[in-house]
């Protein structure tokens, strides 16, 4: 019997390792012939933006057991960067096999000030040469993009939204009490309501001020900008918003929002044309924009180099996860870019609602440090405030979209509890301690008023700390910043006039302006932002044909159960040390 055992478990160590040499032979094999099939452009291309994706400013690779799980489930939404999204279409306007840019699909996530960059670098390119816009369905955010283009298509039995923007934000105050679960609040800043879906059913009057001024300012840039674009006015698309909304195909041709009213084969015919090909041809030349963005252009770089160092997601204590920003992990990044003499000059890539404010201020003191030595750029994407702007604010000069949401100078603490919903079910605890403060932070009662005193100290001298910081880096009084910080959020436009921001521009100023500050003249390059390879998802995809499972549109329950998914999200990313955060009283959800 020993030796049947010791046979089959040698017999099955031998199929492991055997079975493991052939799965990474097979991958190797994949991995070697993807690597030998380099793209290349055709002559008189068309350059294809599929808008299907998620736009970030930076473009981190899941872990291995992520990208398994998004390619297999199908649930992996794709992602383009931002940046070199923006590259890919300055390079194509210049390059003669690149005939015209085709722009279709709908923008999966995308903030306002990531849509002003993108369509500023459209019209560059339609400068130059034709862009084709054609939808079943067009979207605010795509619609946007497009409006500018040569030609302006919509399906017959399609339609545009032209209904503005709304922001419907969730309150689970009265689910939390029904079910026994207690959230104790700490705060500065009437308008910090960071903590109000915890703890309310409805927006606070102030909370309500803040959001409608910021929808405001956002519509009035989308209505100004499609205005320009199209040859009307803000009032008239004002006026179709408040008696139509959505317009019909043939109502948004008659409102001058669309060039002409098409099926999809007229559109193909368009292209084929621009390709030199006629309507008989079954294919034209082609390629997509992600993979022109990932071939080398060949130009020969500047000596200097000006790095983009991205902070993108929720600020969160200790390493991160992949769409968190670290305080250590980033902080350590920009340590090494600052004691790094080939490095001219850093650019600040901020696209956070913020989050830990042990975090936040590991990040700033990195900032600080690194401006003694070399300029320090801050470029503001969608998303700057609160501790985005903690890391934000001692930047040599501050870049900022109108669409921008910045500011949300507050603070807050949020203490939940679940001793009545353990209770309801039998659970309960006992303790022994050798203070009064011992347990301060446990979820398993309420904290008392001696207790949320000592917090409310806490988080009241955070406030005056952040505060104090802006007012010395942005070279403001107190009172002043005082003024316009109580965690109320600002539009770009707003924080310009403010003092919170230094000028209107994308990230492509920032680089110019931290070339400038470096004195390099146009003796420089752009390193980053840093896109990892993700070589197993790759490979994975390629095993699967291709790419994974086009993912269904999103209907209304869908939307229901994404905001649920974000809120809790939301809760699992507060790991603050103190229990004290600087971030954006809300998910601003544009619909």
């Amino acid at each position: 019997m020993k030796d049947f055992f010791r046979t089959f478990f040698a017999s099955l160590l031998a199929l492991a390792v055997a079975g493991g040499l052939a799965f990474l032979l097979f991958f190797g094999i994949l991995a070697v012939v993807g690597a030998s099939s380099k793209p290349t452009v055709p002559s008189r291309a068309i350059l294809v933006f599929d808008l299907n994706t998620s736009l970030v400013d930076g473009q981190p690779a899941p872990d291995p057991g992520q990208a398994l799980d998004a390619v297999l489930s199908g649930s992996g939404a794709p992602t383009q960067s931002l940046p070199a999204a923006i590259d890919a279409l300055d390079r194509a306007s210049t390059d003669d096999r690149i005939a015209a840019l085709y722009l279709t699909g709908n923008l999966r996530s995308a903030g306002p000030a990531q849509l002003t960059e993108l369509r500023a670098a459209i019209q560059r390119f339609k400068a130059k040469k034709p862009v084709i816009a054609y939808n079943m369905n067009w979207g605010k955010r795509e619609y946007y993009l497009a409006a500018g283009a040569s030609t302006v298509y919509v399906n017959p039995v399609g339609s545009v939204a032209a209904d503005g923007y709304a922001s419907e934000p969730m309150y689970f105050g009265d689910a939390f009490k029904k079910y026994g679960v207690e959230v104790q609040v700490t705060r500065v800043g009437k308008f910090k309501s960071a903590v109000e879906p915890y703890v309310r059913d409805k927006m606070s009057d102030a909370d309500r001020e803040q959001v409608q001024k910021l929808l405001d300012d956002l519509w009035g840039d989308w209505k100004t900008s499609v205005a320009r674009d199209r040859h009307i006015t803000p009032e008239a698309i004002q006026a179709l918003a408040d008696t139509k909304g959505t317009l019909e195909a043939d109502e948004a041709l008659q409102a001058h929002l669309v060039d002409k009213v098409a099926p999809y084969d007229v559109v193909l015919d368009a292209l084929k044309a621009l390709a030199g090909r006629g309507p008989k041809d079954r294919e034209f030349p082609q390629i997509a924009l992600s993979t022109y963005a990932g071939i080398p252009d060949g130009v020969r770089r500047g000596r200097n180099r000006i790095a983009v160092l991205v902070a993108e997601g929720e600020i969160v204590d200790g390493e991160g996860r992949p769409g968190q920003v670290g305080g250590d992990s980033f902080s350590r990044a920009l340590r090494r870019l600052r004691l790094d003499p080939t490095v001219k000059a850093v650019v600040l890539r901020v696209d956070s609602p913020g989050g830990s404010v042990a975090a936040s201020e590991l990040i700033q003191r990195e900032v600080v440090l690194t401006r003694k030595v070399k300029p320090v750029i801050v470029s503001m994407g969608h998303l700057a405030a609160s501790g985005g702007y903690w890391i934000s604010t001692y930047g040599d000069r501050i870049f900022a979209e109108p669409g921008t949401i910045t500011g949300s100078i507050g603070v807050f603490g949020m203490l939940p509890n679940v001793k009545k919903l353990a209770n309801d079910h039998g659970i309960t605890w006992d303790s022994v301690q050798t203070a009064r403060m011992a347990d301060v932070m446990t979820l398993t009662r309420p904290k008392t008023d001696f207790e949320l005193a000592r917090i409310q100290d806490t988080v009241d001298h955070i406030y005056d700390l952040f505060v104090t910081k802006v007012a010395d880096s942005r070279k403001l009084s107190k009172d002043a910043v005082e003024a316009i910080a109580q965690g109320r959020v600002w539009s770009g436009q707003e924080a310009v006039k403010l003092g919170l921001v230094d000028q209107i521009g994308g990230l492509g100023a920032a680089e110019r302006y931290a070339a400038k500050m470096a004195k390099v003249g146009d003796d420089y390059y752009i390193s980053g932002p840093d896109v990892a390879p993700d070589a197993f998802r790759d490979l994975l995809v390629r095993l699967l044909q291709g790419k994974p499972r086009e993912v269904a549109k999103a209907g209304p329950v869908d939307v229901l159960v994404g905001d649920f998914k974000r809120q809790f999200a939301l809760l699992s990313s507060l790991n603050d040390p103190q229990g004290v955060y600087a971030r954006l009283p809300y998910d601003l959800d544009l619909r």
